[in-house]
């Protein structure tokens, strides 16, 4: 009898020590074991009793410079103003209005006058016969005849500004026909004389070229024959 109850209470503790083990094996969770016990409550942050709301942003704000916001949070565009003076200065060439076009043999009469002072020279005159303003650009390209070659400009008497007639003013510009020392060969008479008109780029078409009318007898030339740029003021030729 003794001997069935000691070997009871053994059994009793061994079977208590496993429960144990059971238990604690159960309440593993990698950081080390926990007392079975009632769990604690979860601690839950305090409302506060005025909540301060998140202010939202406007989606239609993000990204719109220059625009604002109605009461309703709607988008409003604000337009730009448009510059009266920059709406009045992008006239183009040919509209109404101050635009200015080329002078040429359309809008102009030519006239090709021989001078006694200064000697072997020519002068021609440009006068606007049209309705608009015109520029005279660069120097006139003249050929006599059937000429094959283009007289050169003077370069000293290249204008500050390009020379510009309102309708009714004239333009001027000298020809040297031959030189007062007769270094020129080559001469010869010419007998039909042809002024054309340059664009806004050198050696650019300006447009319809003109034929003044020469004396009878035609005008002598030689190799040493040149021209002025286009001139505001006649002095600046008669004095070339």
């Amino acid at each position: 009898m003794a001997q069935r109850a000691t070997r009871r209470v053994r059994l009793l503790a061994a079977t208590g020590a496993a429960v144990a083990a059971l238990a604690l094996t159960a309440c593993e969770n990698g950081t080390g074991t926990r007392d079975e016990g009632a769990s604690a409550p979860a601690t839950t942050a305090p409302q506060s009793a005025n909540p301060t709301p998140t202010p939202k942003t406007s989606e239609a704000s993000t990204g719109n410079t220059g625009t604002g916001t109605t009461g309703s949070g709607t988008a409003r565009s604000t337009p730009s103003p448009v510059s009266d003076t920059a709406t009045k200065n992008t006239r183009q060439p040919g509209s109404s209005g101050t635009s200015r076009v080329l002078c040429n043999g359309s809008n102009t009469t030519v006239t090709a006058q021989p001078l006694s002072r200064p000697l072997n020279h020519l002068l021609l005159t440009v006068r606007n016969t049209g309705s608009r303003t015109c520029d005279l650009t660069y120097y006139p390209v003249l050929r006599f005849d059937e000429m094959q070659w283009v007289p050169q400009p003077d370069e000293a008497t290249h204008p500050q500004a390009v020379t510009t007639l309102a309708p009714g003013e004239s333009g001027y510009a000298g020809v040297l026909l031959t030189a007062a020392d007769g270094s020129g060969d080559g001469g010869t008479t010419g007998k039909k004389l042809t002024v054309a008109f340059q664009g806004m780029t050198p050696n650019s078409s300006g447009g319809a070229s003109a034929t003044p009318p020469l004396p009878a007898k035609g005008v002598y030339y030689d190799s040493s024959l040149r021209v002025t740029y286009w001139q505001r003021n006649q002095d600046d030729v008669l004095d070339w």
